[in-house]
């Protein structure tokens, strides 16, 4: 990557994760060496309008609130639907070629395919998952079942859509009590630990599926081992993804790893880095996120996260666009493996070069045998 590269940071958009997004695309955006890399913020409002900015957002700490991208923040802009897409269009008649994006979109419409089936269409590199892994990646209950074919230990779950709910309470309510007390009650198709909720009883059921439904149609529910620690681990690359040192998160006045000990409590957890794991259990840990990776069509990077207590090891889930603020256990992973937050974003870009390549000759070839 000798040349000067202009890349896209998409950010914003949709999802109930709007804001941490937006958070996350600073951090990007503060990390990328403008000596090699010309950078175009754009931003998606929540209404799903694309706005060029003359700069990244602002953080809580510089304002004093969650940064949103809204109407009038920057030109109105859309991606090019001629000459193959590569570039960005603004109303004003502004034009800018596009090299690669970078989504750092979180949630729904942004990280469940959408997004990047865009991009395939218009022909443009971009980092992260493509349309089949994000997908997936974004479903925790379809992940969990390609998981269990890959082999992967889980906790026991289930999955509850709201209609089930709304007609048959008393038979979700068995089928939940047949997991044992306590269970998380978790969105199907969000992040961030948005709408999830640790139900310690029967009677906290139905509010924790409550808040889980305002976010999602399906809910995966699923039990909650006491005493259980909070493993994530890093994987980087495409046809040989390679796996980070692991992570523990300790929550710290919160009962577990939420939203808000996440995004609004410096205080709210504790990330040890490297996790004080027997050797053994850390390569077990490692093996099983690459495995969990190459499940679910993932290229690019994810987050794997695991549940461990005493020698035994659960699989979580897997996120493919994981977080990028400075706090975010994703880079920390990183940097204590020896690649800092600009050699990986660089590495993010070259990678996506790389397939994008790739998979261009491969659809080369496909239309030479048409023709």
């Amino acid at each position: 990557m000798s040349e000067r590269i202009r890349i896209v940071v998409l950010f914003g958009g949709r999802s109930a994760e709007h804001e941490i997004s937006c958070i996350s695309a600073r951090s990007v955006m503060d990390a990328l060496d403008r000596d090699r890399f010309d950078v175009i913020p754009i931003g998606i409002t929540k209404q799903g309008r694309w706005h060029r900015l003359s700069g990244p957002p602002a953080l809580p700490i510089e304002t004093g609130v969650m940064p949103e991208v809204t109407a009038g923040a920057g030109t109105e802009v859309e991606l090019s639907a001629e000459g193959g897409g590569r570039e960005i269009v603004g109303i004003d008649g502004s034009r800018a070629a596009v090299d690669v994006v970078l989504p750092v979109l979180h949630g729904p419409m942004g990280e469940d395919g959408a997004v990047q089936g865009l991009l395939e269409l218009a022909d443009v590199p971009y980092v992260g998952a493509g349309v089949l892994g994000s997908a997936i990646g974004m479903d925790k209950a379809v992940q969990k079942v390609l998981f269990a074919d890959a082999g992967l230990p889980m906790m026991p779950w289930e999955v509850v859509r709201e209609p089930e709910w709304l007609e048959d309470d008393e038979g979700v309510t068995a089928r939940v009590a047949a997991l044992a007390y306590p269970v998380f009650t978790k969105p199907a198709n969000l992040g961030s630990s948005v709408g999830i909720s640790k139900v310690h009883e029967p009677a906290e059921l139905p509010a924790g599926l409550a808040e889980a439904f305002r976010f999602a149609r399906k809910v995966v529910v699923e039990h909650g081992l006491e005493d259980m620690r909070e493993i994530e681990c890093a994987v980087l690359g495409n046809d040989d993804p390679v796996a980070s040192t692991c992570g523990e998160i300790v929550p710290k006045g919160h009962e577990f790893y939420d939203y808000a000990s996440k995004y609004l409590d410096e205080d709210g957890a504790q990330l040890l880095i490297p996790a004080d794991l027997p050797d053994a259990t850390m390569s077990r840990v490692q093996r099983m996120a690459v495995t969990a990776f190459r499940a679910v069509e993932c290229w690019g990077m994810a987050r794997v996260d695991f549940f461990v207590r005493g020698d035994d090891v659960w699989i979580n889930e897997i996120n493919t666009i994981p977080g990028f603020t400075s706090i975010s256990m994703y880079p920390k992973l990183w940097n204590a493996s020896g690649l800092s937050y600009p050699q990986l974003i660089e590495r993010l870009i070259e990678l996506a070069v790389e397939r994008h390549d790739a998979e261009s000759a491969k659809g080369m070839t496909a239309r030479e045998l048409e023709g």
